[in-house]
């Protein structure tokens, strides 16, 4: 029997974004990759370069927000997916899979002995709240202003549109670093503060580490209170082996993760105490529900333990002294850029044309100035990148 196809035909002579419209508000699916008039729109990647459907190449340094530790159609990476995938991509049943990936983070997280997955950096932080709060009894929240811990109705923006008030009815917004008034909001809320969440450098509030002082503030006030400190590392986990938090030589309750541990697939994890994940376990009667039906799926698990299997702390140093290599370029140049190791944030008075005439240029970064540095990258092709800054030119700075 013949079929007839029921898709709509896109007219002839139409441009991709002009049919992207015609299905996609505005044109794609995530408002972080819009840059106006429109994005261009990728072909394909290799390594640390993408091509547009237009043919023109470009030096990715934005790396899908950090995702893409390894770069684009890592060996490794392809290999270990396609194995999962040829075995079936995802099961009503647990695998072994989800247990080595966990090993493996616990291994690198010694204080989080027990994990649970999730699809992405928003779920790995909405779990890790719950827990929070089913552990301690209390409903209250505290985050710091300026960071963005995904788009969760707790997190986001207040007053962000779409965003019930009563959201955010339990949660208390603080100015970042300011550790006196920090103290007083503990002393005024302790009793209904289930956790406090903390990014220890944050990207929407310029990528500037904290300061020692405060963060070891935070950990000594959380832990005399009772109250469960979230580390939010969702970007920063790259920096070293046990992430951003074992440079500060603090340890929280929990830990939210995404990106880079998924092997450039859909990822979250949260992992913690055993105090605070036991809340998990189906066998307790009041146990907390955590489902999705693609959570710890093999394909993405076998990725992720390649990505980390290929990620030692010889490549992390490495990685972290090119960016080491880029800031200190830039500065040199003249550009404001804040960072640390791999991660960094150029800064602008006009981010949207500097997106565009780097790009241009030759050079992806992020419509905010996030920039990182991925693993198939060496000297050339930070001097590469120092030289398309040179052509892009002062006007944008």
């Amino acid at each position: 029997m013949e079929q007839t196809s029921i898709a709509a035909e896109a007219p002839k002579g139409q441009t991709l974004y002009e049919r992207a419209l015609r299905s996609l508000p505005g044109g794609n699916s995530r408002s972080t990759l819009f840059v106006a008039p429109h994005p261009p729109y990728a072909a394909r990647g290799d390594g640390c370069e993408i091509v547009d459907v237009d043919g023109h190449r470009v030096i990715d340094l934005q790396n899908n927000y950090t995702a893409l530790i390894h770069g684009h159609a890592f060996g490794p990476v392809v290999q270990a997916a396609a194995a999962a995938l040829a075995e079936g991509s995802a099961f009503g049943l647990p695998t072994s899979s989800e247990i080595e990936l966990a090993e493996c983070l616990a291994g690198r997280v010694g204080w989080a002995e027990q994990w649970r997955f999730a699809n992405s950096g928003t779920e790995a932080v909405m779990m890790a709240v719950r827990a929070a709060r089913a552990a301690t009894g209390r409903d209250g929240l505290l985050r710091f202003a300026n960071c963005y811990h995904g788009s969760w109705d707790a997190v986001v923006r207040r007053g962000s549109h779409g965003v019930p008030a009563a959201a955010q009815r339990d949660v208390l917004t603080m100015a970042l670093g300011d550790g006196e008034a920090f103290v007083a909001a503990l002393d005024e809320h302790e009793e209904r503060l289930a956790a406090v969440l903390l990014d220890l450098m944050p990207n929407r509030a310029g990528l500037q580490p904290l300061p020692a002082s405060f963060v070891e503030l935070v950990r000594e006030q959380t832990a005399r209170r009772g109250i469960a400190l979230v580390i939010d590392e969702v970007i920063t986990f790259r920096l070293a082996p046990g992430g951003l938090q074992s440079l500060y030589g603090v340890e929280g309750d929990l830990i939210a993760l995404g990106k880079m541990i998924g092997g450039g697939f859909p990822v979250g994890a949260v992992g913690g105490r055993a105090a605070f994940m036991d809340v998990f376990d189906p066998r307790r009667p009041d146990a907390v529900a955590h489902g999705g039906t693609f959570s710890a799926n093999p394909v993405t698990m076998r990725a992720g333990l390649a990505a980390l299997q290929a990620f030692q702390l010889a490549d992390i140093q490495r990685i972290n002294a090119l960016g080491d290599r880029l800031r200190e370029g830039l500065r040199e140049r003249g550009w404001s850029v804040t960072g640390q190791g791999s991660l960094l944030q150029i800064g602008s008075q006009d981010p949207t044309a500097l997106w565009w005439r780097l790009y241009e240029a030759g050079v992806l970064i992020a419509g905010n100035g996030l920039v990182c540095i991925s693993t198939p990258m060496d000297e050339q092709v930070i001097e590469r990148v120092l030289g398309a800054f040179e052509r892009v030119g002062a006007a944008v700075r």
